[in-house]
């Protein structure tokens, strides 16, 4: 019960942050997803289950305040948190590469959900100038601030919340 409160007000914090705070410090009208590195972050940390539930839930907040599609980030942040869980056995958490890698690969996979669902069936067919200026630029933006934040989500997965071992998730322990 205890990780299911740090977890929620670690979505709704996170959430807060990226309407508020990340919207100052844009540079060019380009602010990095730190919603996409929760999911990520949980997923690689916890597991598919709880990336799924992470990405569903920011995903929903983003829907209820900024969506115009109901369900359209739910289900895209859904399937980043769950698709970075499949990671969680074979990494160590400690390691900044491999978080950095998925928010990339998700990041650009993200955008490119965006463009093709909103935009591309709008008739809209810019995607040469939707990738230099929105998906590259968003993509550092976002991958730098993974250097900064992921610290901090490790350091909340361990220290406040509830843990399972992770040798006995291990694919290399035999049972």
């Amino acid at each position: 019960m205890k990780s299911k409160i740090v977890l929620a007000l670690t979505i709704t914090v996170c959430f807060l942050l990226q309407c508020t705070v990340l919207h100052v410090i844009s540079i060019g009208s380009i602010t990095p997803n730190l919603i996409l590195i929760l999911c990520v972050s949980m997923g690689l940390l916890r597991g598919r289950k709880s990336g799924l539930w992470v990405g569903f839930f920011s995903g929903l907040l983003i829907d209820l305040f900024y969506g115009s599609l109901f369900g359209f980030y739910a289900l895209i942040y859904m399937y980043v948190g769950f698709i970075s869980g499949y990671a969680c056995k074979i990494f160590y958490d400690d390691d900044l590469k491999v978080p950095m890698i998925l928010v990339a690969g998700t990041d650009i996979l993200y955008n490119l959900a965006v463009y093709g669902l909103q935009f591309l069936l709008r008739g809209r067919l810019g995607l040469g100038t939707y990738l230099y200026r929105i998906i590259i630029p968003e993509l550092f933006y976002t991958v730098f601030l993974t250097m900064i934040v992921y610290r901090a989500f490790y350091h909340i997965n361990y220290r406040y919340m509830n843990i399972a071992k992770k040798e006995s998730e291990s694919i290399w322990v035999l049972k």
